[in-house]
């Protein structure tokens, strides 16, 4: 406390000072912000032993197993005839299915973000539809629609396109979720300035929004085909399951399976996976190669 003099001579005591405040508590040593380097153990152990337990571990067992006859008997097991067929099947349908999800993937984003009509959140809420309905009930749907006696007059079981069909509805939401929000935030000022000196629609699209929208557009169709390779449920009845015809791999693998032959099985998910892998690997360097340009730019 200090004391003041007044010009009548008393002494007056001042306010007294606060106290400085109290440190804040620190933080657990889990939560507390790290250098960058700084690695906490608990947690990069928690990290690699939930992946190890889920992940690692199954896709070693599986490639040991898929080796089991060594290399000549992994390649036979790859190079049968059938399972050639059901690969080159597989991957036609899911390269096709892919493709079509991307242009109608984009177009239905588009109509989300850019215009306005009535039921506009329902159908927004619809896109979701296939992430929560179990694959094997799509295929039933897809069955009693397109199926014998089908009430459209459209019978696509045991075809090719049967199999596009079932495949598309299950991977449109990641076209569309993937663009959608990339479509939000583009800029609009720049489009009407586009359009302000002459361009027309498809110019602006083309020069404008395309580039914009060209990662996140290739990152769904990628995931789409990702995801298509290894279907089954929505394939398993309306594709008809015909050997060197709508057979897929999934169908293929499980068909191993049954009649006992696990390492025919594991050959040819392993080169699913391989497949898998690639196709994450390429969607990667578009990723990198979108962000690098994006950070150029500004």
């Amino acid at each position: 406390m200090t004391t003041t003099t007044t010009t009548s001579g008393v002494t007056a005591s001042a306010a007294p000072e606060a106290p400085p405040p109290a440190p804040a508590r620190p933080l657990p040593p889990l939560f507390r912000a790290r250098r960058a380097g700084h690695v906490n153990g608990l947690t990069l152990g928690v990290v690699v032993l939930w992946l190890s337990l889920i992940v690692l571990l199954p896709l070693a067992a599986l490639t040991v197993t898929s080796f089991s006859d060594g290399w000549t008997g992994f390649w036979a097991a790859v190079t049968a005839p059938v399972a050639l067929a059901a690969l080159g099947t597989t991957i036609l349908v899911s390269a096709v299915v892919a493709l079509l999800n991307v242009v109608v993937g984009t177009l239905i984003a588009w109509v989300l973000v850019r215009d306005e009509f009535v039921g506009k959140r329902f159908v927004d809420a619809l896109i979701d539809l296939p992430f929560a309905l179990p694959t094997i009930v799509a295929s039933i749907v897809l069955l009693s629609l397109y199926g014998p006696n089908s009430p459209i007059g459209v019978e696509l079981n045991a075809t090719r396109w049967g199999l596009i069909v079932a495949l598309a509805f299950v991977t449109l939401p990641f076209v569309v979720r993937s663009v959608q929000p990339v479509l939000i935030e583009v800029d609009r000022d720049v489009e009407q300035a586009a359009a302000s000196l002459g361009a027309n629609n498809w110019t602006i699209f083309r020069r404008v929004v395309l580039p914009t929208l060209a990662p996140s557009i290739i990152s769904g169709g990628g995931l789409a085909f990702a995801r298509a390779i290894g279907e089954y449920g929505s394939v398993v009845l309306i594709g008809g399951n015909i050997p060197r015809e709508t057979q897929v791999a999934s169908q293929y693998i499980q068909q191993q399976i049954e009649i006992d032959r696990p390492v025919n099985a594991a050959a040819v998910s392993v080169a699913l996976l391989a497949i898998s892998f690639a196709t994450l690997l390429v969607l990667r360097f578009f990723a990198s190669r979108g962000q690098d340009r994006e950070e150029r730019a500004r």
